[in-house]
Parts: C-alpha cells; structure tokens; sequence
C-alpha cells in the first residue's frame, strides 16, 4: 500500500504539521529537551511513528493530497477544553521512508485516575520559544479527573497539573497518545489541547487528550473511500 495517513487536532483553525503515522494495520519551561517539563528526546521506538527525517536529522516536510476533518469538530469546544470530535485525517502524497506504522487501539475500559500514558510531539520546549520545537520528544502522564471515551485529561504524575510539569505545548496538537495494552503499546488517542498549572493558559498542566474510541468506524470509512484497504 503507497498510501500513509496522519491524524491531527484541530486542524481546520491550526492548519500544523502534524505527526501520527498510520498505514494499512491501521491500525512539551526547562531546558530545551522535551515537551515541555524535559520530556526526553527520542529518537527509536514510539519515535520511529512519529516524523520522518532527512539526512541531516530534520524534520521533513511532507506534501498533503486529501484532508478529512471529522464532521462532529465543534472549535468552540475545543477552546473552552470541552470535549469534541478533534481529529482529522490526512492522506500523504507519498509514503515516508524512515517511519513504522503504529498500531490504533480503544484504551483499556474503564479508565481511572492514574492510568498510565504516553505522548510525544515535535512541538516546543520552552512555551513561545518556536526554536525549541522540531524535535520529537516522549512524555509519561497518568490519567487525572473521570476519564472517559469523550475526553482524556491527563497530567505530570509528580506534579499533578497543580505546578509546571510535563505536558504537552504549541505544535504537539494532533500527536499521538501511546498506551501500553495486551499486544502491546498503541495509539488509542492525539493530543488535543494543554493548559498551564492549576488550568492557567499555558502548558505543563493539563493535557487533553481525543480518545479515538468512538471515531474508528469514521477513520475507516474514510480510508476506505480515500482507496486503501486498512
């Protein structure tokens, strides 16, 4: 199969590079090393999923052919933190070479507080620092309120989204939440949004996650309609 297909947050008002790889299985103020917190750099393993880079270990840009935003998008609710149908798919021109397929799943049922998740993103470490984005970085966050199959609210376990800790920032939207199942680790959700401490404007407090739980049948339609067989 030649086509590769990537998901995004809020794409229609964002309009970002985004970064969640997926093919036919369908399936980041600190330092400048993560999203940011210090989330660790990757550069294997659920990074692999994420971007492609060139030979001189950049980012490269990929040519989009189709874009699909998902017909439940209501921005209005994403800017107040509600929960919305926040995914779009994009359908590439061409298949990048360095990336591996991430398998999608629905997170384990039911979900608690304290549930444990992965995200990465190539956004910025430092808030409004737009040089200290471009690198793909890994956070873990525990799952934090009452979550559910609407909305994921997630959260630096040390930290508890009561002071600046890991979190998602400008440019992870549309990344991928990773969780560790039976058949191992998937994508069961994108980042959505984030907050600062104690829901300030900002980053490293919140991080709201779209679960893809109820989206699947959407995602495969339109992959279907787009002519590749997931």
């Amino acid at each position: 199969m030649t086509d590769v297909f990537k998901f995004a947050a809020s794409l229609a008002a964002r309009m970002k590079i985004l970064v969640p790889v997926i093919t036919g299985l369908l399936l980041l103020s600190a330092p400048v090393r993560g999203i940011v917190g210090g989330g660790a750099p990757s550069t294997d393993g659920i990074a692999r999923s994420v971007v492609e880079y060139g030979a001189d270990r950049q980012p490269e840009l990929q040519q989009v052919r189709t874009i699909a935003i998902h017909p439940a998008f209501n921005m209005q609710a994403i800017m107040t933190h509600r929960a919305s149908a926040d995914l779009a798919l994009l359908q590439l021109e061409l298949q990048p070479k360095g990336t591996e397929p991430a398998v999608i799943a629905a997170p384990q049922i039911p979900m608690i507080a304290g549930d444990r998740f992965t995200i990465a993103g190539v956004g910025v470490a430092v808030r409004g620092d737009g040089k200290s984005g471009g690198i793909v970085r890994a956070a873990g966050l525990v799952a934090t309120g009452r979550p559910g199959t609407l909305q994921i609210r997630l959260v630096d376990p040390v930290g508890q989204g009561a002071r600046h800790g890991l979190g998602a920032c400008t440019g992870d939207s549309g990344g991928p939440v990773f969780q560790d199942l039976p058949g191992g680790s998937a994508v069961i959700g994108v980042i959505s949004w984030s907050t600062g401490p104690n829901g300030a404007a900002g980053c490293g407090g919140l991080t709201g996650v779209t679960p893809l739980t109820l989206y699947r049948d959407w995602i495969f339609r339109t992959a279907r309609a787009w002519g590749s067989a997931l």
